[in-house]
């Protein structure tokens, strides 16, 4: 669209339409006498311009792709990303990335984001103008798209909050004639907005779609619950909610609006309690996948090569279309094409492992000490037995870490599709080879353990929203609220229950500060790489925290480089690492005749190592507004810092 460079991504709105085809239309310039009373003027043109809308959407929220073929986990201490990709994760890791150059693009950005909007609102408003007559085939599918598109209103909205907090809500096309005087909104303005666009949607989209349905995957009613929470959510978390309180001291436009408001809670624990009590036809309408029992150790390739130590209910819940039907809150696609898992894969498996989880990660994952799940850096689990230079011993840690990573001595299948141990002290996938892993572990989560690079398959990529995000975000509202503890405490425990996971000790339940723990920790490790983490340290000040603080102080006096503070800091019982993000860490196997591990006849132990140092400031809690669209849209302020 030629047009386009002449206007910021907000006055994108004032443009003429003049059309050529359904699929593209909103981005065409004049070229032909197809005018948008023709386009309007027939359903199937309409719907098919809905369709853009959703493909629009699902490129501004790609769990696994965020940025490229990398997923967003590599900017956090989620996981590590190699250099390939132009460096993408690496420039915001070293901190090479500000208002005139963000690294990657592919629509995510606050541009593509605004045009998703403009969409919407041109749908919205020219069915009416042009009285769309509804689908022959079909009483009341135009209504059903009118509500998807006040759903997708509100969605790209809340992408905008989420990426760069204030920001100007959008919400009718702006013609040639209109004031352009772009200001932003405070963020709990934009809830409410959000939220109104939301409740209007939910009024007009159907109850749900059922799997088989050609519609399946669409919004309903469900999915503007979801939404309704989850911008409920992100207005009571510390960011916008008491943030000086947590050692944020940079001035937002409407800085005063985020001093600590309790309500705010209170409205996030109804609208999650709203989700999970949603019913259709007096039934629940979402509830844990539990396929499979605890005897089930079949993974995808229909066969038991992982050792029994990854559950068959794990490995499905991913691919199984029951659970999209009935865990599933949102989601916009159920595939992802084969390149993601070569990119993932280790080098023995012809992968070039461009993503790996890290120590901070893998550190989430509780060891089981009797009856209760505990934190392996807590004393319960020194006390239970847990070893840091012996792991991964099978059956003690929470199942899902057998399933989301792979790590030294872990079974695993080579191309021949045989059973194999990974070894990251020699060999192809040894810490530092040729694509191999820097951190010493490879990624598990999301593959089909039979593929390999010769063959053709697909897999189903994470929901933008599963009923176990809407399950903390009530449980952590409990907690903050002080009340309806016990329910919260069962409500926790059904999702690590349904992961064969035993539950967080009683004494949670009396005790806020643990609580919280918990709860952050569950968020961590059942939602891992699905585009969730490097929103929620942000959300929570994670940074700049003072605990968090603490602990990188005590990290830096421990040792005089970088591995020897880390092994020290452990040592010395200081507790989980710094979760700053401005560094990552690993576990090497080291030669050991005494070690417990051995690996292709030989004995290791494991010893943790400093992978890297990152760059992550103040500024960085919210994205920089590109430098050219300010300069077409002066009235808006700058994010701070920046």
């Amino acid at each position: 669209m030629k047009k386009l460079y002449r206007f910021s991504a907000i006055a994108l709105l004032v443009l003429p339409l003049v059309f050529t085809s359904c699929s593209d239309y909103l981005d065409r310039d004049d070229d032909d006498n197809i005018t948008e009373a023709d386009v309007f003027a027939r359903y199937e043109k309409v719907n098919g311009l809905v369709s853009d809308v959703y493909a629009a959407a699902k490129k501004a929220d790609r769990p696994l792709v965020f940025f490229e073929h990398f997923s967003n986990s590599a900017i956090t201490d989620e996981c590590e990303g190699t250099n390939v990709e132009g460096n993408i994760t690496n420039n915001f890791n070293n901190g090479a990335w500000n208002p005139n150059s963000l690294p990657g693009s592919v629509g995510q950005y606050w541009e593509a984001l605004y045009e998703g909007i403009r969409k919407a609102n041109l749908i919205i408003e020219n069915v009416q103008k042009y009285n769309t007559p509804d689908n022959p085939q079909q009483d009341g599918d135009l209504r059903n798209r009118i509500g998807e598109m006040y759903f997708m209103r509100g969605y790209f909205h809340m992408l905008l909050l989420r990426m760069y907090g204030e920001a100007p809500y959008i919400d009718r096309v702006i013609n040639a004639g209109d004031n352009m005087d772009f200001k932003k909104e405070s963020v709990h303005s934009m809830v409410e907005k959000i939220v109104t666009d939301a409740q209007t949607a939910y009024g007009m989209v159907p109850n749900k779609y059922v799997k088989t349905s050609e519609n399946f995957g669409r919004v309903d009613k469900g999915a503007c619950l979801g939404l309704i929470s989850f911008v409920r959510w992100v207005a009571a978390t510390p960011l916008w909610n008491g943030a000086s309180q947590y050692g944020y001291n940079l001035r937002r436009v409407f800085e005063n609006e985020y001093a600590y408001d309790a309500t705010r809670w209170r409205k996030a624990k109804e609208a999650a309690k709203a989700v999970l009590d949603f019913e259709v036809g007096g039934t629940k309408r979402y509830s844990l996948y539990t396929k499979h029992d605890a005897n089930d150790f079949k993974d995808p390739a229909d066969g038991n090569l992982n050792d029994s130590r990854v559950y068959a209910r794990l490995w499905d819940m991913f691919y199984d279309m029951d659970a999209f039907a009935n865990e599933y809150v949102f989601f916009m696609t159920k595939s992802k094409d084969q390149a993601w898992q070569g990119d993932i894969y280790p080098p023995s498996r012809e992968g070039s492992s461009r993503q790996q989880p890290v120590q901070e990660q893998v550190d989430e994952y509780e060891y089981i000490v009797g009856d209760y799940g505990y934190p392996v850096y807590s004393a319960e689990a020194r006390k239970g037995g847990y070893d840091d230079t012996n792991p991964y011993v099978k059956g003690t840690r929470d199942p899902r870490f057998y399933r989301d990573v792979i790590y030294h001595g872990a079974p695993y299948r080579n191309n021949k599709n045989e059973s194999k141990t990974i070894n990251t002290a020699s060999g192809s996938d040894k810490i530092g080879a040729t694509n191999a892993t820097t951190t010493g572990y490879y990624l598990r989560k999301f593959q089909q353990e039979s593929w390999n690079k010769s063959g053709n398959f697909s897999i189903n990529a994470p929901g933008i929203w599963r009923l176990p995000e809407f399950i903390y975000i009530y449980a952590e509202a409990c907690n903050e609220l002080g009340e309806d503890i016990d329910e919260a405490y069962k409500l926790v425990n059904t999702v690590r229950e349904r992961s064969f996971m035993k539950p967080m000790p009683p004494e949670v339940k009396t005790n806020q500060q643990l609580m919280r723990g918990y709860i952050q920790r569950e968020r961590r490790v059942e939602l891992f790489y699905e585009g969730k983490r490097p929103w929620t340290c942000r959300l929570y000040l994670e940074p700049t925290s003072k605990e968090e603080l603490a602990k990188e102080s005590l990290w830096k006096s421990s040792g005089s480089d970088n591995s020897k503070r880390t092994q020290k800091y452990w040592a010395a019982n200081n507790g989980a690492l710094p979760r700053c993000q401005r560094m990552i860490n690993g576990m090497r196997p080291v030669q050991d005749e005494n070690g417990a591990i051995t690996v292709d006849g030989v004995k290791y132990r494991m010893e943790r190592f400093c992978v890297e140092e990152r760059t992550f400031s103040i500024q960085h809690y919210l994205f920089p507004i590109r430098q050219s669209e300010l300069q077409k849209t002066p009235t808006i302020e700058q994010n701070p810092g920046w």
